[in-house]
């Protein structure tokens, strides 16, 4: 299932895409920010279990910020998981 989500205005990403498959990350694309490690990011977590990739990079921040690209991507799949539950 495909996903869009949009980002807080902290972040350098203004969204991100998610193809997510029986709670497996199938692809992530970050649209914004610094490419280079947004298709790092993404490589790495392609192919993980959503509560995987959320444990690892929930909480994660950037410089003074209280968030981060990666921990926006924990945010986009752990609202990806409650919806899937709601349905």
């Amino acid at each position: 299932m495909k996903y869009i989500y949009s980002t807080n205005n902290q972040v350098c990403a203004q969204s991100i895409e998610l193809d997510v498959e029986n709670n497996i990350i199938a692809a992530v694309k970050f649209n914004g920010g610094c490419q280079g490690n947004h298709r790092g990011i993404a490589k790495l977590v392609e192919g993980m279990k959503i509560d995987d990739v959320i444990q690892r990079l929930a909480g994660i921040t950037c410089g003074m910020r209280n968030t981060s690209c990666p921990d926006q991507l924990a945010c986009a799949l752990k609202q990806i998981k409650q919806e899937s539950q709601e349905i």
